[in-house]
């Protein structure tokens, strides 16, 4: 008999952004699963590349790239959740998450996810996502520095001060204490400087060139509104918490919205999180390569149950994750 998982009351299922991705990631699950298999093969003919070879075998630095990781990272995703579909399948249930969400990129994935684009939608989206970063990035060259130990509010008044020659601001707000700047060099480099006089934990320059999830992304912005003006986007079938504002998005407009102004906004992750808490979420399922999202959903609330699909022990393909499954018979 088919029924929806009821034993946690409400699930959230959450996917990450860039920096998740390595070398070999979704290769062990494809050979377990038909239906990530499916996914890997889908992919390699709607991108007409073969993305499963280069996330399966790499080279590392052809994943890292930009234009690369997005997608990878995307398809990868894309075959963990479809194989926890499979698996809930093969015992007669149904999953029904009560919310999605995701970092950065993973916002497309979980707008995939939730129905609002369809998987060749949400493809293509992510690999012309990463290429008009790539050129914004090349127009406007910036950079990125972690800052930990500080909190947001102090982050964000030294930003204020660092701005005087030029944009730098906050761009992602993880949780308490760890926050990443983005912006254009010299203003940057003054952040830095500024964060270490006020005694931050750690202060660190990320080895990128663009300044996601700032104004330097107008660019590519405008061009991802242009791709979504054409495409027949639908009402999500289960709401999406989003970055910019940690809205509850349960409409085609809104979703729209979100996905057109992320690559400019902050990725504000901790409230997206207390917000799908405050919608009385109990359970956290990051369906990706990776674990950066259940890490830091478990520094936000380390009461909530939350667990990496890919994680070895406590995973899908971990002998913990019969744990799960048990509770939702």
């Amino acid at each position: 008999m088919d029924q929806a998982v009821k034993s946690w009351r409400r699930l959230a299922v959450i996917f990450p952004g860039q920096g998740s991705q390595h070398v070999g990631m979704g290769e062990r699950l494809a050979k377990v699963s038909k239906a990530a298999r499916d996914v890997f093969r889908r992919a390699d003919e709607v991108l007409d590349m073969k993305i499963s070879k280069l996330c399966f075998e790499g080279p590392e630095d052809e994943l890292e790239s930009t234009i690369n990781q997005q997608p990878a990272t995307f398809v990868t995703s894309i075959a963990w959740f479809a194989a926890l579909q499979e698996r809930w399948a093969a015992l007669d249930h149904r999953l029904e998450p009560y919310v999605f969400a995701g970092h950065s990129l993973g916002e497309f994935t979980a707008a995939v996810a939730a129905g609002s684009l369809t998987f060749e939608e949400g493809a293509l989206l992510v690999k012309e996502r990463g290429i008009l970063m790539d050129e914004a990035g090349r127009e406007f060259p910036g950079g990125m520095a972690s800052i930990l130990g500080l909190s947001e509010e102090k982050v964000i008044e030294i930003c204020r001060e660092a701005s005087k020659d030029g944009y730098v601001g906050l761009a992602t707000s993880n949780c308490e204490g760890q926050n990443v700047i983005s912006g254009a060099m010299k203003p940057l480099r003054a952040a830095m400087e500024l964060a270490e006089k006020a005694r931050a934990r750690r202060v660190v320059r990320l080895p990128i060139t663009i300044a996601s999830h700032s104004p330097l992304m107008t660019r590519a912005s405008e061009g991802m509104n242009r791709l979504l003006q054409r495409l027949p986007m639908r009402d999500p079938a289960a709401p999406l918490v989003g970055n910019v504002n940690a809205d509850l998005l349960e409409t085609q407009p809104e979703v729209y919205v979100e996905l057109r102004d992320q690559l400019m906004a902050g990725v504000r992750w901790q409230k997206s999180v207390e917000e799908m808490r405050a919608q009385g979420v109990d359970l956290f399922i990051e369906a990706g390569p990776g674990n950066v999202l259940t890490r830091l959903v478990r520094r936000i609330d380390y009461d909530v149950n939350s667990l990496s699909l890919s994680d070895d022990h406590e995973g899908l393909l971990g002998e913990n994750f019969k744990l799960v499954e048990a509770a939702a018979l």
